[in-house]
This record gives C-alpha cells, sequence and structure tokens, in this order.
C-alpha cells in the first residue's frame, strides 16, 4: 500500500523539524508534488509558515509563500497529526553537551513522540547527523514496542542531510542522497520515496553505513580544515602568506584539494560531528587520535585571533582592556544569517572577558537571540567611515559580499583580518595584520 502510494504520487510527506535541513526538504518533496506536513515545537515558526512568510534568509523572498499559495503544505505543532503521513522525516538538531558528548535527547524524543501515532504502512526516516547505530539502537525500540515489526508493518531508514546554506548552484534535489534501511524492505521504500524528489538516491547497504559515511564527510573537512589552520599559525610566524601558498599548492592538478583556514569552525557540523564518532569510538575501544588532534587544532583557532589581535593592539600602544573593537560578521560563513556555532560568539565573549568594548556589525544578522552556550543580547551597529575610524580595532569574520572592503581599508586604523577579505587592496597595509 505505502509502495503503491509513492509510485503513484499520493503519499503525504512529514517533516520533523523546520529549520536549515527540514524547510528545504519540505520544498523539494512539495515541488515533486507530493502533499506535506511541517512539524516543529516553535509556535513562531508555525504561524510564520501559515503567513508564508520565510524565516531563513539565504532561501530566498517566495520560497515559503510558493508551498502556501500552490496548496499540498500544511504547518503545525500538533504532532498527534503524523498520523496522518505517510512519510515521516526527521530533521531534528544533535548537538554536544558541555562535555563533548553526543546529545542525542531531540532524537529519542522525536521516536517517543512518532511511536505514539505510528501505524502500520508508515516509513520513519532519520536524517539527523548521530553516530553509526544510533537508528537501531534509539529510533527503533520505541517504534517497535507497540508491537509493530520494522520491514512488514513499518519501514526505517537513515539518510543524512547534505544540507550547505548559502552554497549556489545546488538544491536540496540536486545534492545526491544516500540511503540505509534497517532492512533491505525499508531501504526499497526510502529509496522509491526519495527518488520522488531527489535526482539522484544512492542506496547502501545497511543504515550503518549511511551514518558513518555522513560523520566521514564532515570528519575529512575538519582534518583538512585543521591542517590549513596549523599552518597558518606557522608559516604567520615565519613571515609567509599562507593564502598564498595555498594558491600555488592548488596549481597541482592532482593529490590536494584546497582548503581554507579560518578563525574557527562554525556551522551545525563540522564543529560537532566528528566528536560522535570519538565518543562512539570509545564504546568499542578504539583511539581516534587523528580526529581529536583536529578538534583541538580547529578550537584554538579564536584563542588565536584574540593573541594576534592583542598583538596589533600593543604594536599600536594599546591594550585590549578599553579598546574598543568591532567584530565584522556574526555569520558563521558568508552571506548568510546562520549563526550556529559562529567562531564570531567566541570573539566577542573572549574580548569582553579582556575588558574590551565589542560591538559587531552584520547585514544578515540585525541582532543575536538566545543560543544554548551564548547570550549576548547585541545588535548590529551601523557601518559608516565616520565609525570605523572610532573604534580601535575592526576584526574581520566573517567575508559577507555586501562589505565594502575599500571603506574598510580606508577608514579602519587596524584590521585583523582572518578570512583574507582585503585581499585586492592596494597600496599601504601596514594597518592590516592577517590572524
Amino acid at each position: 500500500m505505502l509502495r503503491e502510494k509513492i509510485d503513484q504520487g499520493t503519499a503525504v510527506v512529514g517533516v520533523i523539524g523546520l529549520g536549515y535541513v527540514g524547510l528545504p526538504l519540505c520544498s523539494a518533496f512539495h515541488q515533486a508534488g507530493l502533499s506535506v506536513i511541517g512539524f516543529d515545537v516553535d509556535p513562531n515558526k508555525i504561524e510564520m509558515l501559515l503567513r508564508g512568510e520565510n524565516y531563513l534568509q539565504h532561501l530566498g523572498e517566495g520560497f515559503v509563500s510558493r508551498m502556501t499559495e500552490a496548496g499540498r503544505f500544511d504547518a503545525t505543532t500538533d504532532f498527534a497529526r503524523l498520523r496522518e503521513a505517510d512519510a515521516v522525516l526527521i530533521c531534528v538538531p544533535t548537538p554536544l553537551g558541555k562535555h563533548l558528548e553526543p546529545d542525542l535527547s531531540y532524537v529519542a524524543d522525536t521516536a517517543d513522540a512518532i511511536a505514539k501515532t505510528l501505524r502500520p504502512g508508515q516509513l520513519v526516516v532519520l536524517e539527523s547527523t548521530t553516530y553509526p547505530c544510533s537508528t537501531r539502537q534509539i529510533v527503533l525500540p520505541p517504534l517497535e514496542a507497540r508491537g509493530l515489526v520494522c520491514g512488514r508493518d513499518f519501514f526505517l531508514a537513515y539518510s543524512p542531510e547534505r544540507e550547505d546554506p548559502g552554497r549556489q548552484g545546488q538544491t536540496t534535489s540536486t545534492l545526491p542522497k544516500l540511503v540505509g534501511g534497517i532492512d533491505q524492505a525499508s531501504t526499497d521504500v526510502a529509496v522509491a520515496l526519495y527518488r520522488r524528489a531527489i535526482e539522484q538516491v544512492i542506496p547502501v547497504s545497511c543504515c550503518e553505513v549511511a551514518e558513518a559515511a555522513k560523520l566521514l564527510e564532515n570528519i575529512y573537512r575538519a582534518v583538512n580544515i585543521a591542517l590549513v589552520n596549523e599552518m597558518k599559525v606557522v608559516l604567520t610566524a615565519m613571515g609567509i602568506d599562507i593564502w598564498e601558498v595555498i594558491r600555488a599548492a592548488a596549481t597541482k592538478p592532482f593529490g590536494f584539494s584546497p582548503f581554507y583556514p579560518g578563525p574557527g569552525l562554525g556551522g551545525h557540523c563540522i564543529p560537532i560531528d566528528p566528536f560522535y564518532l570519538t565518543w562512539k569510538a570509545k564504546e568499542v575501544g578504539q583511539p581516534t587520535r587523528f580526529i581529536e588532534l583536529a578538534g583541538q587544532v580547529n578550537h584554538a583557532m579564536p584563542d588565536y585571533v584574540v593573541q594576534r589581535t592583542a598583538w596589533a593592539l600593543n604594536r599600536e600602544g594599546k591594550a585590549v582592556r578599553g579598546s574598543r573593537i568591532l567584530v565584522l560578521g556574526l555569520a558563521y560563513k558568508p552571506d548568510i544569517d546562520d549563526v550556529r556555532e559562529s567562531p564570531s560568539f567566541h570573539l566577542i565573549e573572549k574580548f569582553q572577558e579582556l575588558g574590551a568594548e565589542v560591538d559587531y556589525n552584520d547585514p544578515h544578522v540585525p541582532a543575536t537571540h538566545k543560543m544554548r552556550h551564548h547570550a549576548l543580547e547585541m545588535t548590529s551597529v551601523e557601518l559608516s567611515p565616520a565609525g570605523l575610524a572610532a573604534y580601535d580595532c575592526v576584526v574581520i569574520a566573517t567575508d559577507h559580499a555586501a562589505y565594502d572592503w575599500a571603506m574598510v581599508a580606508g577608514h579602519a586604523g587596524l584590521i585583523v583580518d582572518t578570512r583574507n577579505a582585503l585581499r585586492g587592496i592596494t597600496g599601504s597595509r601596514d594597518h592590516i595584520v592577517m590572524a
């Protein structure tokens, strides 16, 4: 019955968690002609969606209104309506605890909520990043506790999200999708569903392979970013431009892929996902020295930027304490409003702890909001030539395209550039310090 609904395009898709992963996923299935119900615990999000308003800037104007105006889309905080969905896709956060341990409470709570309304013929898919065996050990037990049998009465799979907010040229529909089920029947049903909305769907042998593949993708990035971050520290001490070195190495047509240093890692995946594997590895008695070292290097980058800023101010005869510092960019990457795990928060807090008066400017983030680990309660200040000149130091943390770098370079008395944003500035660069 479920497979027939999928093949005929009459299956109803439910998406739990309407953030950076869940909302684009809703759109992909809606564009494919399926009916979609979005679920979230935040009533403000639901109210905005029902009004056709988009709360994720990078998705563009009209992203939500196209769904609401065309029909076949609804959003709710009522999880009892999960029984209406033929397929339920889980896109909830999987953060780290204060000791860098995986926090799968959102996944577990969601699995319990689904179990309350689970009926024969439903497909459940976990998309949230997690460690291998999570789907089988955390999601499956509450579903089977109702007496239904996986692979016969209902189906369960894992399909890792691959969203990259702000990336141009690709959408949820065009990104290749991995799918691994608890059993072959679950894999087949999940693959059939995703093929309704995704151009390329790649089945793997089981959910554990899909879970591990997601971790490998992000650990690969974390390790390589750590490598160039460490190279940046070493080469800067030698007076060598790391950015030129990377450009030079990238001319090799094989065996090298360029990665770029920065003030630290941001986003939901790269700073968090590697620690999911290191934690799970301890359970089986295996060390993850390489991954843990990369984490140490990347987590030390905000401190390095603060040290370079202190050095730059000292060169001008000033101390960090009492200085006015402007941080440019609160988002973790250019041209989006996503501030999850952004190193800018750490920079601001560290400067404040040292006694500096700190402001920030971000054209995409007009004000901060309370987060799990930060509560800055700040608003973005206006950027002007006179305003720039009034600060003792301007720290470039995010290289948004909206910034007028010539104005920044021309009016700021001292600049610490963590992104090589001022690479095009010619003439005197004595007031620019790389970090």
